[in-house]
């Protein structure tokens, strides 16, 4: 019963979050502080975003069983006030990821607010499953992290966030033609991965 109210709730605050949203591709961290909505960029940083979504919807190949969605459950595994807080590793400690790399997407878009969401990694061109979202602006990582979403619900819930809090689902939501039509599985990855 319990598991059946759950999965209501989740159901209901997608719908109600979707109503809410311009056309565009969004992911909805259902964590377990409350829900963060983030806008993605998928036109910007198309192989990024493709990773991103294909992992939570699970049809990205990763050290996890195709088909499972990679994000759910999973820790903020470093939390630091007033800079970030850290998720999207399996193994909760900030040196697990999905059992590959990929290249940088870096363009225009900058880490200038709070409510940036970039992916985490060791170096150029080391990208995998772990992001992060800031609580200010960063500039000083502009050019080292691929930038590929802003949040645009539920900021407070960012700054609620403590090391050990959750993602009990990750929901990617499609509004519009373009981000129906946006592809996001292992096909979609490596034909961005050539392309760059």
């Amino acid at each position: 019963m319990t598991r059946v109210l759950f999965l209501f709730s989740v159901l209901f605050l997608s719908i109600s979050a979707s109503a809410q949203l311009s056309n565009g591709l969004y992911a909805n961290l259902h964590t377990n502080q409350g829900d963060i909505i983030v806008k993605l960029a998928y036109e910007k940083t198309p192989l990024t975003v493709i990773n991103f979504v294909g992992l939570a919807e699970g049809t990205k190949f990763s050290n996890k069983q195709l088909g499972k969605p990679f994000y759910n459950g999973l820790k903020f595994h470093r939390v630091i006030n007033d800079f970030m807080i850290q998720g999207g590793d399996p193994l909760g400690n900030g040196t697990g990821g999905p059992g590959y790399q990929f290249s940088d997407e870096i363009t225009d878009l900058t880490h200038d607010r709070a409510g940036i969401l970039s992916m985490a990694n060791s170096g150029p061109n080391t990208n995998g499953s772990q992001f992060f979202i800031t609580h200010n602006a960063t500039p000083w990582l502009d050019g080292k992290h691929t930038v590929f979403g802003r949040v645009v619900k539920g900021m407070g819930v960012v700054n609620r966030i403590k090391k050990g809090d959750f993602i009990r689902k990750l929901k990617i939501i499609r509004i519009g033609e373009k981000a129906e039509n946006f592809q996001t599985d292992e096909a979609a990855f490596q034909k961005y991965k050539t392309i760059k």
